[in-house]
């Protein structure tokens, strides 16, 4: 059985690929109390003491706003952590694994595979681009695309955030004129499954089946958790994102690649959370 040390396993997406996939992979997890990835130092000493095959690094600076006024500490984590963990793997002769995202595109000319040319707008996104050119051809890249998950009491995804919202009866201003693909973590989880026992070293888009707008996204939340429909209210891109981080503004992001796991769509996936 394939060991696989992992960073972020705590975090939205890792803990639940620990939980899910546990009977299929032995799980190192190194948690940031275990395993400061940007003290060189301490990377290169925990990892040559530890037995594993796969390093999954998914641990990151994620908070796209914060990017804008916090940039040395999230490229201290995005470039420079990925760099320590990354060439420790290396000199341990294992294989590695960078977790990336959508915002390495800047959503003009969509839709975005593999193949197409990364261009961010945002610092956040420049981060997760400069990582990925660290281990580009060397390392699997994974992206996915507005992840979301049933429970998860550390952390808010956007739809647990949405339908918080609506249950308070609070109205909604959602983007119109732009595209998000959103990701079931469930779905995630299986299809990197099927990738890391086939291990190469190639980009992947790991998303969800369709992508639509905010606005659309709002109301299918609204319907599926049955939800007052009238307090999703539209807006433009251009007013819900002035003064904060540009996000990439038509992210309908698609795979090339023939994933043996089929993807939900957004709304099979929002029917798996009931």
């Amino acid at each position: 059985m394939l060991k696989i040390a992992i960073t972020g396993s705590t975090g939205m997406i890792g803990s639940r690929m620990v939980e899910l996939l546990k009977n299929d992979f032995i799980f190192v997890p190194l948690t940031q109390e275990q395993l400061d990835i940007t003290n060189r130092e301490t990377v290169f000493k925990t990892l040559s003491e530890i037995d594993f095959d796969i390093f999954f690094h998914l641990a990151a600076y994620t908070n796209v706003d914060g990017a804008e006024t916090q940039k040395e500490l999230c490229y201290k984590i995005n470039v420079e952590g990925t760099k320590n963990v990354f060439e420790a793997t290396q000199a341990n002769g294992k294989q590695f694994v960078l977790v990336s995202t959508d915002f390495v595109f800047d959503g003009s000319t969509p839709p975005y595979t593999e193949t197409s040319d990364p261009n961010p707008i945002g610092y956040y996104g420049q981060t997760k681009y400069e990582a990925e050119q660290l281990v580009k051809g060397q390392a699997m890249i994974i992206r996915p695309s507005y992840p979301y998950r049933k429970e998860f009491t550390e952390k808010k995804d956007f739809v647990r955030v949405l339908k918080s919202l609506l249950e308070q009866g609070k109205e909604l201003n959602m983007i119109t004129d732009s595209l998000i693909t959103p990701t079931f973590i469930d779905d995630f989880a299986f299809a990197v499954r099927e990738l890391l026992q086939n291990f190469t070293t190639d980009i992947f888009h790991v998303v969800g089946a369709d992508s639509l707008s905010p606005f659309e996204a709002g109301k299918l939340i609204a319907q599926t958790f049955h939800l007052d429909e009238s307090l999703v209210q539209p807006t433009t891109y251009d007013e819900y994102f002035a003064g904060k981080a540009k996000r990439p503004k038509n992210a309908r992001i698609i795979s090339l690649h023939t994933n043996s796991y089929p993807m939900n769509t957004f709304k099979e996936g929002l029917k798996q959370l009931l």
